[in-house]
């Protein structure tokens, strides 16, 4: 046996997936046989490119845990370590650690740090064969560059989510540890590349996927396109505080996309067919994964009530933030109004997130959606001193939620203030608390008293600590220094 075998992939060992479990074709990287067959042609290459897409909300594949389902868990995980979320109860437990800042620091196998380490891993080692490989199929030359391009881009989106997870931001940590890039499928371990480093793969990467992805039809919300890879490419330009990239590439991937209607934000934000959304995974009846999933941890009435957040831990708006969203405002209306709740659903309780048919698991994730570009081109212009551009962009999004708003009134420092609200009240429960604090650099400044965090809701132990403190960065799972001979104990996070 090759002696890289078994010291190195434990994470990035590919996983091609079609329609179920049981289907599942695990490979590894001392044979080629799997990748040959899947590889034969583009027709059979689409299993490995939908087995990607799927492990993005599959459970059970990195962790046996009800809190790890995929996407969704880890970005339930970034709103609870921001200042935002209050969790109502103990509930059954699952991700109050998060919520408390323990998990990020615990190394063993099967805390946090392992399965999200694991899960972009095996993600990047999935799209690495799909690349690697796939210029050798059989097939039309389109159906091709589709394929490479989605998986460059799947790449680069993995990487901005592990590097913003295992070190501090990147401005100013240039020169830090941040993760082992792997561009080829894995064999052998390989050490922390720079932050820089990892932030030009991940440059390089979207740069090609726009290339390839430009002109190519979306064949499915729950695939990559060219505006996706361009909205990946704000995000890791907003963290790099490279404004008139970000500006740009805001307005590309928001290009045909409008704000979605009052009607539409009351929905549920279940369904890929909400015309705003840009990227998602449409789950069926037979792919639910119960209460293993966003919604049981999320929606109090889904399963009538017998759900995780049902049962105790139900997610809340801080009375902080929803006291600065004007009455008019739709976003106001999906959140329990206080003095009208119920013990089930308790004031400040979340129903922005709900299942269509509560007695359905069915209901599709939302990874992203153009709201989100919005608010990166309308910061980006205003940090470029454009005022009047960034509050158009502005204006054109509230309006839609608050026919009565105008931001006439904002520029220069006030007018970024007034986005950051804005962005935190639009975006609330999607997943971008933890990543914009740390890019912020604001540090953690929970809110505390009646309706916000602490008593009588669940304690989350920490409410405040200043940026750049260590546990805002995830330590590396001891697996990684067990299975990887370059990994020192130098290389583990402060």
């Amino acid at each position: 046996m090759n002696k890289f075998m078994k010291i190195s992939t434990w994470a990035l060992i590919p996983i091609l997936m079609v329609s179920c479990k049981k289907e599942y074709l695990e490979t590894n990287s001392s044979t080629d046989i799997s990748n040959v067959l899947i590889f034969q042609n583009t027709v059979n290459a689409k299993t490995a490119l939908e087995g990607m897409y799927r492990l993005t909300y599959s459970f059970g594949i990195v962790g046996s845990g009800h809190s790890d389902f995929g996407q969704k868990s880890y970005d339930i995980v970034n709103d609870l370590m921001g200042n935002d979320m209050v969790v109502n109860s103990q509930g059954y437990g699952w991700f109050n650690r998060d919520y408390q800042y323990v998990s990020s620091q615990n190394i063993n196998d099967g805390a946090r740090p392992y399965t999200m380490w694991k899960y972009y891993f095996t993600l990047i080692n999935n799209a690495n064969n799909i690349i690697v490989n796939i210029d050798k199929a059989a097939g039309p030359t389109a159906d091709k560059e589709s394929m490479k391009g989605q998986a460059l881009a799947m790449r680069a989106f993995c990487y901005y989510n592990l590097i913003n997870y295992y070190q501090q931001t990147y401005k100013g940590s240039e020169s830090a540890k941040g993760v082992p890039v792997y561009i080829v499928p894995a064999i052998e371990g390989k050490d922390r590349s720079t932050v820089q480093k990892v932030y030009d793969q991940m440059i390089s990467d979207l740069n090609g996927a726009e290339g390839l992805l430009n002109g190519k039809p979306l064949e499915h919300k729950s695939h990559i396109d060219v505006r996706v890879a361009q909205a990946i490419r704000a995000r890791v330009a907003m963290a790099m505080e490279d404004w008139p990239t970000a500006a740009t590439y805001a307005n590309k991937a928001r290009s045909g996309y409008t704000p979605m209607g009052s009607t539409d934000y009351k929905k549920g934000f279940n369904s890929i067919s909400n015309p705003e959304w840009m990227w998602g995974a449409e789950v069926i009846t037979d792919q639910a994964t119960i209460y293993a999933s966003f919604f049981s941890h999320m929606d109090a009435q889904s399963n009538g009530g017998v759900s995780y957040a049902g049962l105790g831990g139900q997610k809340k708006i801080t009375k902080d933030l929803y006291d600065r969203i004007p009455t008019g405002d739709v976003r106001k209306d999906v959140f329990r109004k206080p003095g009208t709740g119920t013990t089930a659903i308790p004031d400040y309780c979340q129903t922005k997130f709900r299942l269509a048919v509560s007695s359905s698991w069915a209901a599709d994730y939302l990874y992203m959606r153009a709201s989100e570009m919005y608010l990166a081109e309308a910061e980006a212009l205003a940090r470029q001193g454009s005022d009047v551009p960034s509050r158009t962009v502005l204006e054109t999004l509230v309006k839609a939620r608050n026919p009565a708003y105008s931001a006439a009134t904002f520029s220069g420092q006030a007018l970024i203030n007034e986005i950051l609200v804005q962005r935190r009240i639009e975006l609330w429960g999607e997943g971008f608390s933890f990543f914009d604090m740390k890019r912020l650099k604001t540090g953690l400044n929970r809110p505390t008293g009646a309706g916000n965090h602490g008593s009588p809701n669940f304690n989350p132990s920490v409410t405040t600590f200043a940026d750049k403190d260590a546990r805002l960065a995830y330590k590396i799972p001891q697996k990684e220094f067990d299975s990887n001979p370059i990994f020192t104990p130098s290389d583990q996070n402060p």
